[in-house]
């Protein structure tokens, strides 16, 4: 796996002070998409050990929130194969810290079901160790600047650790 960009204090991808991980590759190629570059599954650094251990150092900081995933596209399968064992280590270092991530997949059916668009051997594993999904592909003609942490009105923040509990999708809501 490649990636474009580090961002070591996001604000905007997320609640509180965050690291960000613009994965490279997503085959959705939305309209009006601002990272047009990280299409390119090839794009960016190849992102390796140490490139994982530094992001697992800049998330040790307490006035950070926790990790965000976006992209290019987190979700595609062979990006999750790689995101797995990182996202792991970031649970199990940092249990506090909360775990987001952007997707174009929707959830219920690219993502959970078996014969999903993106659905893999890791999918579920990789889902479970998330707090909160963003899915649904960015829709130009629903652009709307009002909404928190999404670019367009389709596009819904899921809690993935409730919606798990309560077996339907559960929207995350912000805390006051």
């Amino acid at each position: 796996m490649h990636y474009a960009a580090i961002k070591s204090y996001d604000i905007a991808n997320g609640p509180g002070v965050r690291v960000s991980l613009f994965v490279s590759g997503c085959t959705h190629h939305c309209p009006g998409c601002f990272n047009k570059e990280t299409w390119d599954f090839g794009y960016g650094e190849p992102f390796t050990d140490a490139v994982a251990e530094d992001l697992l150092n800049k998330l040790s900081s307490d006035y950070i929130t926790g990790l965000t995933l976006l992209g290019g596209e987190p979700m595609e399968p062979d990006n999750q194969r790689a995101l797995l064992p990182f996202v792991e280590a970031v649970r199990k270092r940092y249990p506090e810290k909360s775990i987001w991530c952007y997707s174009g997949y929707t959830y219920e059916k690219d993502l959970l079901s078996p014969d999903g668009r993106a659905h893999c051997e890791v999918t579920e594993s990789l889902l479970a160790r998330m707090d909160v999904l963003v899915d649904g592909r960015y829709i130009e003609a629903l652009h709307d600047i009002t909404l928190l942490f999404r670019g367009s009105s389709n596009q819904r923040l899921i809690d993935l650790r409730r919606t798990e509990e309560a077996g339907t999708v559960i929207l995350w809501e912000k805390q006051v």
